[in-house]
């Protein structure tokens, strides 16, 4: 996706923004923090807080400003190794790392008259106003609040403490980050009453797979931001945020068309082929040739020099390799010259934010035009709530009818003969809905498919036998003997003219 404007530039009315550090959020708040305003990113500890900071930190010094970063629970050795882990360099960000005032750790002082949190609290805001005082930093990282809140030992004078810090930065003209790692057993609602901005990291541990991690921007005074969660990954380099897609926000305009096949029967049982723009849903049980047919689009298009992504959740390159080669597709020579790019996924590791940010590079930036998931089954998995898939496909859907590519998806009915279960019902996001099936005919297993929907154009109301050849998917003419397709248990009961020669391979 486009990076944004790391400063977006503001009139009189509406004051410059100034860029977060990190593309992704900067997108979600459309354009940036405003400047001279107190935020505060809150979240349990390993959620990213820390990083996140330091690229706030960071940015601010590529636009040539003083930073500070107060560190109040981590030493600057943390801090060093954190950042040369990120390919990050420290030198221009001064670090003042608190320890506590002497008085307070010797023991011979343990009685006195004031109580020592009162010694504390007063000491550590003196030793942060004189440093910032000396400093005049245009950013400002205080990390984190949890060691304050334990130094004011309630929740008054706490609050009365974080009112004098903003009270204080708004005489310094300077942008504050304050962090807090949720420690305290009640939530401060307070602070957020008193923040101009507050954003929410989460961590969330699935019962398989990687652990995954979110963004919310719970409250932004006076600034549009697209609300909602938001997935993100913690990479070599900083937090990678992925804002959550809205289809509405991208509408391109495109030349509608039919996008061939290469398989002049598909097309015709199609209606004339697959509008640009739609979406196909291949279903059937395992093994009947969705993949199959799913490959000869894309490499169909690859060979007209259209960019194609093919997602993989299911099987690796080495199957699709096998299967291309035992059709006689011409996989290596799409793959070679660079118009199809096949991207095996693991649903366990990749996030349904971070794949719809790679669908919308594919489009935007690799400028795709034919999209193929293989298949539904796999995305499913990659959910960690399945009550919300239905919702992120047809925004994704919706995006990629709205940038004019053909989106071919595939589903795995459950079971082989009988009655098959769908685990997932989107027939109605499809614009196209082709159904592959078995049966049995003078004691041989064969294939049939039908299109039982297509919502742009007409098309054959027909089942006709297909085969899987070494030269490509052959397709029979319409067969009239048939019953029980729907029901799952389809019965020939015609004769053996209108069929195919003896199947010789597999799929």
């Amino acid at each position: 996706m486009d990076k944004p404007s790391n400063i977006v530039q503001g009139t009189e009315a509406d004051p410059a923004r100034i860029s977060t550090g990190s593309a992704g959020l900067d997108d979600i708040l459309c354009g940036g923090f405003d400047a001279e305003r107190m935020y505060l990113y809150e979240g349990r500890p390993g959620t990213g807080k820390t990083t996140l900071a330091l690229q706030f930190l960071i940015e601010g010094v590529r636009q040539g400003e003083r930073v500070l970063y107060i560190a109040l629970s981590e030493s600057e050795a943390e801090l060093r190794l954190v950042a040369k882990r990120h390919g990050w360099s420290l030198d221009d960000v001064d670090i003042f790392e608190l320890v506590p005032p002497e008085t307070t750790l010797d023991p011979e002082r343990e009685l006195t008259v004031l109580h020592p949190a009162e010694i504390e609290l007063s000491e550590t805001t003196k030793l942060v106003f004189e440093k910032i005082a000396q400093l005049n930093p245009t950013r400002i990282v205080i990390d984190s609040l949890s060691e304050l809140r334990l130094l004011a030992q309630n929740s008054l004078r706490y609050r009365r403490q974080v009112l004098a810090l903003k009270h204080f930065f708004a005489k310094r003209h300077c942008t504050v980050v304050l962090l807090d790692d949720l420690t305290s057993r009640d939530t401060d609602l307070q602070l957020h009453s008193i923040a101009h901005g507050v954003i929410l990291l989460e961590q969330l541990a699935i019962d398989y797979g990687a652990q995954r991690r979110r963004l919310n921007v719970v409250k932004m005074r006076g600034i549009e931001f697209r609300g909602g969660f938001h997935d993100f990954a913690i990479a070599k380099g900083g937090l990678n945020i992925f804002p959550r897609l809205v289809a509405a926000e991208h509408h391109t305009r495109f030349d509608a068309g039919f996008a061939p096949s290469g398989n002049a029967e598909l097309d015709k049982l199609l209606g004339g082929g697959l509008e640009r723009g739609t979406n196909a849903l291949l279903i059937g049980g395992a093994g009947v040739g969705k993949s199959s047919l799913a490959l000869t689009y894309a490499i169909a298009a690859a060979e007209r020099g259209e960019g194609v992504v093919y997602y993989a959740f299911d099987e690796g390159r080495g199957t699709l390799e096998a299967r291309a080669k035992t059709l006689g597709l011409g996989l290596q020579a799409a793959l070679d010259s660079g118009h199809l790019r096949l991207q095996q996924i693991d649903p366990a590791e990749l996030s349904p934010g971070e794949f719809a940010a790679n669908v919308r590079h594919s489009v935007e930036v690799d400028k795709a035009r034919v999209v193929v998931i293989d298949s539904l089954n796999g995305y499913l998995n990659a959910m960690p709530d399945g009550r919300f898939l239905v919702l992120q496909m047809h925004e994704l859907l919706s995006y990629l009818g709205q940038q004019g590519v053909l989106t071919i998806l595939v589903l795995a009915q459950h079971g082989l003969v009988g009655p098959m279960d769908t685990p997932l019902d989107i027939s109605y996001l499809s614009d196209a809905v082709v159904m592959l099936r078995y049966f049995e005919f003078d004691g041989t297993v064969r294939r049939a498919l039908s299109v039982v929907k297509k919502r742009s154009g007409n098309h054959e109301r027909t089942i006709r036998e297909f085969q899987l050849t070494p030269t490509g998917i052959q397709i029979g003419p319409p067969l009239t003997g048939f019953s029980g397709v729907f029901a799952g248990t389809p019965r020939y009961t015609g004769d053996s003219k209108p069929l195919l020669g003896a199947e010789k391979h597999g799929a």
